[in-house]
């Protein structure tokens, strides 16, 4: 149920994504969001240096959205609510992440007022090898360092639990 619940979350940013590319999330609607944004800070900057954010705020969109994708990727191969580090898991959310960008660059062919730029599926990739970074950084910061318990063979519950006192709290 877990894993369907991961893999659905997914999909649905996948389906994001791919929702962005259309015609509606063109450069106009972000230059107009980045324009209010201004005004409501009362802030003025001459053409250029607006031209300069509007392409630093959409690449760093497509940063922020592949970096997410690359780590729902991560768990979902995982198969796990504790977050281990796994380089070869990692490797892969990359790979599938970068696949899926193609696949959106291609997308953006046949929308108007949309163009594919293979380096934006370079971008994209960067943002998913971004999200494997804050993974791993997670993952060693914030893992529990105590040894998890292997049983080698089966014993019964009070042999293992023999010689250890508990309190009430």
């Amino acid at each position: 149920m877990q894993a369907a619940v991961r893999w659905g979350i997914t999909l649905v940013w996948a389906a994001l994504i791919f929702t962005l590319s259309t015609e509606t999330y063109a450069g106009s609607l972000s230059a107009l969001l980045l324009r209010d944004f201004l005004d409501l800070l009362r802030v003025t900057v001459s053409p250029a240096t607006f031209d300069t954010l509007h392409h630093l705020l959409r690449k760093s969109a497509h940063v922020t959205e592949y970096a997410i994708f690359g780590m729902l990727l991560y768990h979902c191969l995982l198969g796990s609510n504790r977050t281990v580090w796994r380089a070869k898991l990692a490797a892969l959310s990359v790979l599938i992440a970068g696949a899926y960008s193609l696949t959106d660059e291609f997308h953006q062919i046949f929308v108007p007022g949309r163009t594919a730029s293979l380096l934006d599926c370079g971008i994209d990739t960067m943002g998913a090898m971004l999200g494997m970074l804050l993974v791993l950084a997670w993952t060693r910061t914030f893992a529990r360092r105590e040894p998890v318990l292997v049983m080698t063979q089966e014993k019964p519950a009070g042999e293992l639990l023999a010689g250890r006192t508990f309190e009430n709290p």
